[in-house]
């Protein structure tokens, strides 16, 4: 369904001393999503996780063409999207196909628009023309879908529940049967209660549709009940990749452990895995040097001359670290 290869996207970064002074710098480009490689299968789950500034925000902008890559190239469905320019791609047939849900349901929403305009523009800018009889039909089919009433539809958002807004975005996203969704931590700005209901109504509405999720979130619990395979990304780079439970239950990456570990728990004394120093620099940062150097409790002097690639540790389990862990 998704290829990414090689994808990078660096940001230029002004120098302090202007370039035309004794000593100035040249141009120097934050790595926000360096030399990346993930593929998605029809109807898979990913998850995306890692610290925030990781580079999370800018590859998933970079998927969706609202950002133009550096370099490398993004097949959705046998298509080169990386080739449409931005500008282009929100009229393009691919576009249709690509969905996303947005982390803040009250935010993402035009509170000039009711539920049912916020339904529908998705269908009245990319699919065919259909008059109002038949719109109001497929926002009906939609509200039920997704569990929203009908009779809701005429409201704007500051008239709906945080709840309820998150199924308009729902609905909004599902409209043109996509075949992959984004979701950018879809439920992080709702109560605890409602994100349980609107995560069970992501997972079903994946089974009922067939459609791929990338989704990405800051809740590892949340990440584990809704996906089948995650990407460990720090500083740009996809440090580890497997199945959910061998992540969980058997991290190789010194980085994927600290995660785990900072899952909160009922133990009375949790064993924290601490990452100490501080995170290196993302601007123009040296391909020698494995970016946890200075943070990981098991780097020496050769994570300093060798950056380590992504290896596969069996069929389905990729890890870049020079002493991955092994299960005892």
């Amino acid at each position: 369904m998704l290829q990414v290869t090689n994808l990078t996207k660096f940001f230029p970064v002004a120098a302090k001393t202007p370039r035309w002074m004794p000593g100035g710098k040249q141009t120097q480009y934050l790595h926000a999503v360096d030399g990346l490689d993930l593929t998605i299968q029809p109807g898979e789950s990913v998850g995306l996780v890692g610290e925030s500034g990781c580079g999370k925000s800018t590859l998933i902008r970079l998927i969706s063409r609202l950002l133009e890559p550096t370099a490398g190239a993004i097949l959705f469905d046998g298509v080169d999207i990386g080739q449409i320019p931005v500008g282009d791609f929100s009229h393009s047939a691919q576009r249709a196909k690509l969905q996303m849900v947005f982390q803040d349901p009250s935010d993402s929403l035009n509170p000039r628009f009711t539920a049912f305009d916020t339904i529908t523009e998705p269908i009245r800018r990319l699919g065919s023309k259909q008059d109002q009889r038949r719109l109001q039909q497929r926002a009906t089919e939609l509200a039920q879908q997704v569990g929203l009433p009908p009779e809701l539809l005429s409201r704007f958002p500051h008239q709906l529940s945080g709840g309820q807004k998150a199924r308009v975005g729902i609905a909004r996203a599902i409209a043109l049967n996509p075949t992959m969704l984004i979701l950018d931590e879809p439920t992080s700005a709702l109560d605890v209660s409602v994100q349980a209901v609107i995560l069970h109504l992501l997972a079903d509405l994946r089974k009922q549709m067939n459609i791929s999720y990338l989704f990405i979130s800051h809740d590892l619990n949340v990440v584990r009940l809704l996906c089948d395979r995650i990407l460990v990304m720090y500083l740009g780079k996809l440090v580890e990749t497997g199945p959910t439970d061998d992540i969980f239950n058997h991290p190789r990456h010194p980085y994927t452990q600290a995660l785990i570990s900072a899952i909160p728990a009922f133990e009375a004394n949790p064993h924290r895995i601490p990452l100490t120093g501080e995170p290196r620099s993302p601007i123009n940062p040296s391909p020698n040097i494995c970016r946890l150097y200075g943070r990981c409790p098991k780097g020496d002097d050769g994570c300093q001359q060798a950056a380590p690639n992504l290896q596969p540790i069996n069929d389905y389990h990729q890890v870049a670290c020079h002493y991955p862990a092994y299960p005892q």
